[in-house]
């Protein structure tokens, strides 16, 4: 739930950036923005230019990113009584929006910890989705969490593997058992299904036909537990170095979701070197 003009706590607190799909919005994950938000992080979703051609908007994304992070940090546009932490910033993406997460530390060292979820930019595509390549040239060690689906329609699990093995930083994955592209936004059943019945033509035919129905795949409260939970886990371990959130990482996280109704598969824990 989103709640308007909410009296800010004075202090200061860390900064996530949210980076939506393509076709969507800065409310695409309003359940996840408000749940960082509730667990005292400062959280600004922005809106992509979605009127463009597929090549200018891939060259304008990571762009958008340090223009919203120098408007931030570096002028006049923050006034409220909480304060961001530049020491402390994170990025989470979904889709092409996960790809400009993984994009961004390229070109940006403000950027501290990184959650993509189900993103883009794997060498095998299939028609008619968005030619995202990923260089992966960091530098620097950004922890990196992956949470994806293992029967994700429009990217498949092949490639979040490519791209996992490619990261070059600290990495853990998650999968979320019996879920689809749709399970990282608000309104996952209508979503999914509204795309099942779209008469999609030429290149992308495919999407409706390979969707499973969402009575066959977990709930989209599911998917809520998953991604809320495990987002703010990385992010508390990763900006906020809490120890209650390490714990979690270190233990027997597919129990401990499991416990909670959610079935997932760990892909492991890799730290940098």
């Amino acid at each position: 739930m989103e709640v308007r003009d909410v009296a800010a706590h004075p202090g200061t607190y860390p900064l996530i950036v949210y980076s939506h799909p393509s076709g969507a919005h800065r409310r695409a994950a309003s359940f996840l923005g408000a749940h960082l938000s509730s667990h005292g992080y400062v959280v600004v979703a922005l809106d992509h230019r979605e009127d463009e051609t597929p090549e200018r908007k891939i060259a304008d994304r990571v762009p958008d990113v340090r223009f919203l992070l120098d408007h931030l940090l570096e002028g006049p546009a923050w006034t409220s009584e909480a304060n961001l932490d530049p020491a402390r910033i994170g990025i989470v993406g979904h889709s092409f929006g996960g790809w400009t997460a993984l994009a961004v530390p390229d070109v940006e060292a403000r950027i501290h910890a990184v959650v993509a979820l189900a993103p883009g930019g794997a060498s095998r595509r299939k028609p008619g989705i968005l030619p995202l390549t990923l260089t992966f040239t960091w530098g620097r060690d950004v922890p990196t969490l992956y949470l994806v689906a293992e029967d994700d329609t429009y990217l498949p699990l092949a490639g979040m593997y490519e791209l996992y093995d490619r990261t070059p930083a600290t990495r853990q994955m998650v999968i979320l058992r019996r879920a689809d592209h749709y399970h990282f936004m608000d309104d996952v059943e209508g979503l999914h299904e509204a795309a099942r019945a779209t008469p999609f033509t030429g290149e992308l035919a495919w999407i409706p036909k390979d969707m499973r129905p969402i009575a066959e795949l977990c709930s989209g409260d599911q998917a809520r537990v998953f991604v809320r939970g495990l987002t703010l886990c990385h992010l508390d371990a990763m900006l906020r170095r809490q120890d209650e959130a390490r714990r979690l990482w270190a233990g027997d996280l597919e129990a401990e979701l499991a416990g909670r109704g959610v079935a997932a598969l760990c892909a492991g824990r890799v730290s940098r070197g």
